[in-house]
């Protein structure tokens, strides 16, 4: 049996864990949060934008959300089968929550966790049409791109090996949110309504990054699970981001408005 002061010892000096047998009880259950928190985000972001694939304005662009929905659940399937291997009943995971129900517009739950599953906070907002969904998608990509590369260094193998192959399908998927909200505004989408959703999701995307103070920062950092803190990954984040909305003519809320033609309100 693997007790705690030699596997902190162990991942701290580069060693990587290879089974459920490897690990201790509390290695398991920060192991277990964060690949359930992966699993539940996946499962609810597809189901959301499941609903999105009658707003898209072409066939080519339906046939396009449509492949990213099954995406998502494809890499939820791959990861519920690594926390299968730690006991969970993954038989019963698809219809434990309703996971394409959203909370009201209005709401802003910041960083205060909902209870039942553990999707990212952001996966209870609702999204507003087409343009929205592709904002949101955009936004919450290189979210998601940045995170997975941190997990993909971590000390559970064959979780960094999952994520690692799930890595440039995620890429592509943030690519394909920068190519629709383009294809929008180049059709003559109103550009104060795509400011309005970039007002709306950056917020709720940056609040992906946790809290720098959170007790499950520092288990993860203490097993290897990740090396970075949240300011750096939100600032990795942001220096991604920011460049893409300056070329739309777009802002991050905060930034002062840039000249791209005419002046972006950020009311």
């Amino acid at each position: 049996m693997v007790d705690e002061e030699g596997l902190v010892s162990f991942v701290a000096g580069g060693g990587r864990l290879s089974a459920p047998d490897n690990v201790t009880p509390r290695y398991r259950a920060e192991l277990m949060r964060l690949m359930a928190i992966f699993v539940d985000s996946e499962m609810a972001g597809a189901s959301g934008f499941a609903d999105c694939i009658n707003l898209a304005p072409g066939l080519k662009e339906r046939i396009t959300a449509t492949r990213m929905v099954f995406d998502k659940f494809n890499h939820a399937r791959q990861v519920l089968e690594l926390m299968e291997q730690f006991g969970a009943n993954t038989g019963q995971y698809v219809g434990a929550h309703p996971w394409s129900s959203r909370l009201d517009r209005s709401v802003n739950l910041r960083l205060r966790r909902m209870d039942g599953d553990m999707r990212l906070n952001v996966f209870h907002y609702p999204i507003n049409g087409w343009v929205d969904a592709v904002v949101m998608n955009c936004l919450m990509g290189q979210a998601t791109v940045v995170q997975l590369d941190e997990l993909t260094r971590g000390s559970y193998q064959p979780l960094s090996d999952v994520l690692a192959v799930i890595l440039p399908v995620e890429k592509r998927h943030a690519e394909l949110g920068e190519h629709g909200l383009k294809a929008a505004l180049e059709k003559g989408h109103d550009r104060t309504d795509a400011q309005a959703s970039v007002n709306y999701w950056y917020p709720r995307v940056a609040d992906t990054f946790g809290s720098s103070t959170s007790d499950h920062f520092s288990q993860h950092r203490k097993y290897g699970l990740r090396q970075k803190g949240r300011e750096e990954l939100l600032a990795q984040w942001q220096s991604i981001v920011h460049p893409i909305l300056s070329r739309f003519g777009l802002v991050a809320p905060g930034d002062a408005p840039h000249e791209m033609g005419e002046q972006v309100s950020l009311q």
